[in-house]
């Protein structure tokens, strides 16, 4: 099953063996849930992938996007599709990172990279998330055994891009890109309420984050229960029951 139409990175991301991954989707309980598959497993032949069979579109997506707007220093570009058209080359999921081929700066005298040319290449840390889901989750401080179940993997993607999204709002407030909530709010089609709340998630405590990336939180853990959460961190914490 395919889903092409909303994919970012159709064309543009490759297995740790070079393979192309294709952009496909599953439906649960009627919720989308989209990933890229590496491209032999399309003509039943598991033994070409590599380590990377399937990943989760919206979370490779969104790290990549953040990943380019910080190297580029540019936030006029507000959609993520022309962002990933206009500058992105490749994709190429490792074991421990996600590279990231940038068509050339229009300067000169840029290093060339390993790959002998003069475009250049962003080493993003990042892991798959494992099949089975891990267990080295931030327990809470009083776990039943629902609680000590991670977060589900569409869970936490949805989690990913929507604080990677909070916080290239904020950007975009803080450098001047836009005059207010209001001007994103008409520009994205959605409530003024639903951007404040996107961009409280750019204020959540970096452990937060790290583990929301890893997907150690525990479930029932999403953007709802973390949009609008208090300034403090420790507060964060307690609110959500958890030990800091």
């Amino acid at each position: 099953m395919r889903g092409q139409s909303e994919s970012l990175l159709i064309g543009r991301i490759y297995d740790d063996r070079g393979n192309r991954m294709t952009p496909s989707h599953v439906r649960k309980g009627g919720i989308k849930y989209r990933y890229y598959l590496s491209s032999p497993l399309l003509h039943g032949q598991p033994g070409r992938t590599g380590s990377m069979r399937r990943v989760p579109a919206a979370e490779v997506e969104a790290l990549v996007a953040s990943a380019v707007r910080k190297h580029i220093g540019d936030d006029t570009e507000s959609d993520d599709r022309d962002l990933m058209r206009n500058h992105v080359i490749r994709v190429d999921l490792q074991v421990d990172q996600l590279a990231i081929e940038l068509k050339a700066a229009k300067t000169y005298g840029n290093p060339r990279n390993a790959l002998g040319n003069d475009r250049p290449v962003l080493h993003l840390p990042w892991k798959k998330s494992p099949m089975v889901p891990r267990r080295e989750i931030i327990v809470p401080v009083s776990a039943s055994a629902h609680d000590l179940r991670p977060i589900r993997a569409e869970t936490r993607a949805t989690l990913v891009a929507s604080i990677a999204r909070g916080r290239r709002w904020l950007d975009e407030i803080i450098v001047g890109t836009v005059t207010g909530v209001e001007q994103i709010a008409a520009r994205e089609k959605c409530s003024t309420r639903q951007v404040n709340m996107t961009i409280s998630l750019a204020f959540l405590a970096p452990e937060l984050v790290k583990a929301a990336v890893e997907g150690r939180l525990p479930r029932g853990i999403g953007v709802t229960r973390l949009r609008d959460a208090p300034a403090e961190w420790s507060r964060q914490y307690a609110m959500l029951g958890l030990s800091i």
